[in-house]
Formats: C-alpha cells, structure tokens, sequence
C-alpha cells in the first residue's frame, strides 16, 4: 500500500510518516521544501527504507494533483491549509479527482465543544470561534466531496507544545501571563501521530469517524509552569499581567489578530467551555486503543523535551 503524508517535517506528521512506514506502507512525503530535514529519519533510513519525496503544498490543488498522480497514493494525511478562501475544498476536489479514496485530517478537539456525536451542528459554529470553525468546515467539506466513511477526523485537545509559548520566560525563571487559567491536556504530538498512521494504514476502530485524542491529565497554564519547573530542577516565578499585555503577549508571538481575539475570550470565560472536553475518558483511551501504550504524560512529555525550556 502507498500513502501520501502531506507536512512530514511536522511534529505530528513525522511521526505519521514514520508509524506508516512501520505498518508496512511505501511512504510519500508531500512538502514545500522537498531539501528540508524529516525530524526522526536520518538520511540514511530514508534511503534505506520505502520513503520518496515529492513536491506540494496543500493551498496549492495542482501540485497535490500532480503528486497524487505521480505517487499513486490512495490514502492521505493532511491538515488545515491556514487562509483557504474555500476551506480547501479545491484542494480536497484535487485529492480526490487525482485518485485518493481515503483520508485522515488533523482537525481539533474545539471542533466538537457544541456536542458530539450524531448531535453536532458544525454549520452552526459561528466564524467568531475561529479555530473550530475553520477545521469544522473543512470537516464539512470533507463530508461533501469524500463522505462520511471515507475520512478521519483526528481531533486532538491542547497540545503539550503550547506550553513552548512560554519557553522564553520559563528559560529565564519568569513567566508572565495573563490568568493562567486556560487548560490544556498536553497531548503529545508522538501520540497523535502514532495514532494518525495507524489509522491511516489500518482504518479507525469501533466505527469511530471522529477520533477524540487527549493527554491524561488536564492542567491549567500555571500547574504546566510549575509541572515544567520541578521536571527541569528550577524554580519559576509567575507573575500575572493585565487584559492588554496578555493580548499584547500574542501579537508579539505572531499569532493573528482573530485567533488572539478568541483566544482572550475563552481565556475570560468560566464554566464547561473552558474546563470540560468532549468525550475526554474515549480520548484518553483512544490513545491506547491504536497504540497499545498509554498517552504519555505531561512530565514524560517535559523529559523528553527539556533541552526548549533551558
């Protein structure tokens, strides 16, 4: 079997990559920069194993149609293509048309914060919610052009990568931030990604279509500093800032304004949106259902990680 994994140079898709590739499928790796290292495959396992390379980029629907066409892949990997004018539905028509019957779609777990199951209203979610409502559409889309039985959607909680947000201030003994309320279940990317190539060599499981992933353990922004600090032996001062200079914080840091502006407004909600996830015990287990090892933790996470927060 041939798949195509579209953003291998990702902390996710290189695991995706890499898991396919142990499931016994020739591997396409779909990239901008076809020169750009692969974290996890050194040139020489790359060259012994069945890995090609191939030129695309996924807001681009001809060059995905070219590498599908050159490839012959019939199973993909991809995620949000960030400022699609149509919520990659061209580039989707273009996977499909070139020959793909299957796809797995790292989408969020945000996505299903209105309900889960057969009581989700994706259309319904409003654009002011701008990070589900993106990969909602796209999960729309995906419904229109593939059909319900003919993707995945990966939907993953918060990742413990975002906790590198603060890696600057962590790095210098103190952290400012705004509430620090704001949870995360700090899934790790490995974790997502060994479950994304399993399923897309092997199919979901249980009949599941939109696959909950989630770490074991839900922390609030100021338990993850002070859960980084004893892992990496140093302790961090945590100093709350006002409204303006937590929104100030993310613009600095490049995120655009509409997501800061959603990001501000959860960070002020209380109650259920902010504290509770959709069918997060299944999420848990989920990890363990495609893996056979349980999610990693936050602090196994930090171990492997140590050397950003130094």
């Amino acid at each position: 079997m041939s798949v195509i994994v579209f953003g291998p140079t990702g902390s996710v898709g290189s695991i995706v990559a890499l898991k396919a590739h142990n499931h016994g499928s020739k591997v396409y790796l779909a990239m901008r920069n076809t020169h750009k290292p692969i974290p996890g495959l050194s040139p020489q396992d790359e060259r012994n194993g069945t890995y090609e390379r191939v030129q695309a980029d996924l807001s681009d629907p001809d060059s995905v149609a070219a590498a599908i066409q050159s490839s012959g892949a019939k199973r993909a990997f991809i995620y949000l293509a960030h400022g699609s004018p149509d919520h990659m539905k061209t580039t989707l028509q273009a996977l499909k048309a070139a020959g793909v019957e299957f796809i797995v779609f790292l989408s969020s777990y945000t996505v299903g914060m209105r309900g889960s199951g057969d009581g989700e209203k994706l259309q319904d979610i409003p654009s002011s919610e701008v990070i589900p409502y993106v990969h909602a559409r796209v999960e729309m889309n995906l419904d229109e052009v593939f059909g319900s039985e003919n993707y995945v959607a990966l939907r993953p909680g918060g990742f413990a990568t975002n906790m590198l947000f603060f890696k600057e201030g962590i790095a210098a003994g103190e952290v400012k931030m705004y509430k620090g309320k704001m949870t995360y279940d700090c899934i790790a990317p490995r974790d997502i990604g060994l479950v994304g190539g399993t399923i897309l060599v092997q199919g979901p499981r249980n009949g599941q279509r939109k696959v909950y992933l989630y770490g074991p353990r839900v922390l609030s922004q100021i338990e993850g500093i002070e859960g980084i600090g004893k892992v990496i032996g140093k302790e961090i001062k945590i100093i709350g800032v006002g409204e303006e200079e937590g929104r100030e914080m993310y613009v600095r840091n490049g995120i655009p304004k509409a997501v800061v502006d959603y990001l501000m407004r959860i960070t002020n909600m209380e109650g259920v949106y902010v504290h509770e996830r959709p069918d997060y015990d299944v999420g848990v287990e989920n990890v363990r259902l495609y893996t056979g090892i349980p999610a990693m933790g936050f602090e196994e996470w930090v171990q492997e990680n140590h050397h950003h927060f130094l």
